[in-house]
């Protein structure tokens, strides 16, 4: 399966979709920001199960970075799994937490815009020529673009995601004359620490948020990590310029 590049995989859905494309047999570059312990957690799984991982830095929204991550990943294509290419690019990085429109302002705006948006579409944009025809892009997006998952306080951060959908599709076509795939995926809530470990703290969201679960409990990184993996791997050659809601029914 060639080698997959994972942003945000320190923990929760990056994890979770790092650990199961390397359970198909792909070597895996993690990217984290705040968490490198967590980030070697995650290398340290795939490398238990016989697989090959590396972590490297990177923050999503420090975007003139990206051509020096670009030469750290040629190099470690290069040096560890003797090729030149990967298979697959996996824009999961990002942060949660809401913010009501009152209290929006022009930073917090930005940062929404960098990490959510701008941040992955530059990185694709960057690394589009390491990635082989008839290589895969996956993006993860949110059930709050959808009509039904409308929660106050996040207007900005699906406003984002919903930029991010809307850029798949359009990737999808463009990138379809060498073979690339582009899809994103929309979990509904999902227990991750996105939101300063908001399900820990406040535990009592879990029961609210299952309750409107069709399936009749939240989303485990398990969940979306699985679904990632079938859309970097060939069962899913026939799919692209999709938002996948992958969710459990929620807010049916």
């Amino acid at each position: 399966m060639g080698v997959t590049i994972v942003t945000g995989a320190s923990s929760g859905i990056g994890r979770s979709a790092a650990v199961e494309v390397a359970r198909r047999g792909a070597g895996v570059i993690l990217t984290y920001r705040r968490n490198p312990e967590g980030a070697r957690e995650t290398v340290r799984d795939i490398e238990a199960m016989g697989g090959s991982a590396v972590a490297l830095p990177l923050d999503l929204a420090d975007h003139d970075t990206f051509p020096g991550f670009r030469a750290e990943i040629e190099q470690e294509l290069e040096e560890r799994w003797g090729t030149r290419t990967i298979h697959a690019l996996v824009n999961n990085g990002g942060f949660g937490g809401g913010v009501p429109f009152p209290d929006m302002d022009a930073a917090a705006l930005d940062r929404y815009y960098a990490v959510h948006f701008k941040g992955p579409y530059l990185l694709t944009r960057e690394l589009a020529p390491i990635i082989e025809d008839g290589g895969v892009i996956v993006s993860t997006s949110s059930s709050s673009v959808r009509p039904g998952d409308t929660t106050p306080g996040y207007s900005a951060y699906a406003a984002m995601k919903a930029a991010l959908v809307v850029a798949t599709r359009y990737l999808a076509l463009e990138l379809s004359p060498r073979g690339i795939r582009v899809n994103s995926i929309a979990p509904g809530p999902t227990r991750t620490r996105l939101g300063d470990d908001g399900f820990e703290r406040f535990p009592e969201l879990v029961d609210q948020l299952a309750a409107r679960t069709a399936l009749g409990r939240i989303g485990e990184p398990e969940d979306i990590g699985r679904v990632i993996a079938f859309l970097v791997s060939d069962d899913a050659r026939w799919i692209t310029g999709q938002d996948l809601l992958v969710a459990g029914g929620w807010a049916l």
